[in-house]
């Protein structure tokens, strides 16, 4: 699955990239949930993961965190590199991540998770859990929906899943969070007509 979502991604950077710019300056629910992230956060690094290219870093640095990218796609890499020359972005993979145990004050998970299998998202869940050092945040955006379980859709770039807040919620605890606040809004009008979610959770 990874080689395939990165291929794809790979494909369509810079179309991407141009296409979704300004997506978060109008979804301003979305960008109070990022607030309030950044303002709880405690002091330290901050990974961007699933950064595609790099807007969701630039903005947590412009909110005055320590941020840094990471993403699946070399070509996404690139062009959040060409963009935001001033920002560090690596490869890297979400469900093994290349960093230390505990070497985190924060992870953003902005969309990343919607192109992981029911298999696969378990381990990305841990992998958070493990790079957060105890009080550290995690705060997940995903394409949500109003039933009770997991539905896949064509995304255009790979498949990907929508999932309800409960589940993702759910796989949290599981990997050993806390929950700490939920959000599930109605699409803006830019936006697939399915349901948005966020869940903010902390290491103990």
């Amino acid at each position: 699955m990874t080689e395939t979502v990165s291929g794809a991604y790979d494909a369509v950077a810079d179309l991407y990239a141009d296409l979704f710019r300004d997506a978060l300056d109008e979804l301003h629910l979305d960008r109070a949930m990022i607030t309030a992230f950044a303002a709880m956060v405690p002091a330290g690094p901050v990974a961007d993961l699933g950064c595609g290219p790099g807007r969701g870093t630039a903005l947590l640095h412009g909110l005055g965190l320590d941020a840094f990218g990471l993403d699946l796609s070399p070509a996404m890499i690139a062009r959040a590199r060409a963009d935001h020359p001033h920002l560090r972005f690596d490869e890297g993979d979400i469900t093994a991540l290349d960093l230390p145990d505990g070497g985190l004050a924060g992870v953003l998970s902005w969309y990343s998770t919607i192109h992981l299998g029911p298999a696969e998202l378990p381990r990305a869940f841990a992998e958070f859990h493990r790079v957060l050092a105890p009080g550290g945040l995690v705060l997940l955006g995903f394409q949500s929906t109003d039933e009770d379980e997991a539905e896949s859709f064509d995304h255009k770039v790979a498949l990907a899943y929508r999932r309800p807040v409960d589940d993702m919620a759910e796989l949290a605890v599981q990997a050993g969070l806390v929950e700490v606040a939920r959000l599930l809004r109605r699409p803006a009008d830019n936006e697939r007509p399915v349901p948005a979610g966020c869940l903010l959770a902390r290491k103990p």
